[in-house]
């Protein structure tokens, strides 16, 4: 037998500081350009007001965190604290091999195209990185380094440098062989075959094999 639940009235304060807490625990960091991927009500303005009262009673730090971001950046204590742990100072070499993650283009975790503009392309091709479902961002030490349009036919580039594209396409043959993605048959690269792409030889070295339209890896 099925009723009909009644949902217990909520003011539109505690509304307010519940939706503010989930933006934080999403983004980490919350910026103006980080709310612009959320239908907020209001905008960055609307949840302004509650971050800054939940600044003045210390559930939440106001900081200048992510360099070009602006000021208006907030964030748990603890966020910022993890931050400090994991950041380098200016010209440091990362040490030891890259970490390489592949999320999806849409998520929260993923900052380009919110929070952070995307990095000049690579190629010449007339495609562009978006926050579109289905397209994969490899960020390799935190940047973006390939962008996997839907589908996984088509490859774009931030970079040139060899052990950033390696370290990517080899998170993309392990997101493969895990099951995280089903395959991924690549045809384009930057705007050029696969094939003759100067993708080819990373992607061969981290499992692709070469087919008659370009570069597969299944799992």
């Amino acid at each position: 037998r099925w009723s009909l639940a009644v949902v217990p009235a909520t003011d539109a304060t505690r509304r307010a500081h519940a939706r503010a807490e989930a933006f934080l625990e999403r983004h980490g960091v919350l910026t103006r350009g980080a709310l612009d991927t959320e239908r907020v009500t209001g905008g960055f303005s609307g949840v302004y007001r509650v971050l800054r009262a939940m600044e003045e009673s210390g559930q939440v730090v106001r900081g200048y965190v992510v360099e070009g971001l602006g000021a208006a950046q907030f964030a748990a204590r603890g966020a910022v604290d993890r931050l400090r742990a994991s950041s380098r100072p200016p010209g440091q070499e990362h040490a030891g091999t890259p970490e390489a993650v592949v999320l999806a283009a849409a998520d929260p975790a993923q900052p380009y195209g919110a929070a952070l503009a995307w990095p000049e392309l690579s190629g010449e091709g007339k495609h562009r990185p978006g926050r579109k479902s289905g397209a994969l961002v490899v960020l390799v030490d935190g940047v973006a380094t390939l962008y996997v349009e839907r589908g996984g036919r088509s490859l774009l580039s931030f970079t040139e440098e060899e052990d950033a594209l390696r370290a990517a396409a080899q998170a993309l043959s392990r997101a493969v062989r895990d099951g995280w993605l089903g395959q991924l048959a690549v045809q384009r690269a930057d705007g050029e075959v696969a094939l003759g792409s100067r993708l080819a030889g990373v992607l061969q070295e981290a499992g692709f094999r070469a087919t008659p339209k370009g570069l597969r890896l299944r799992a």
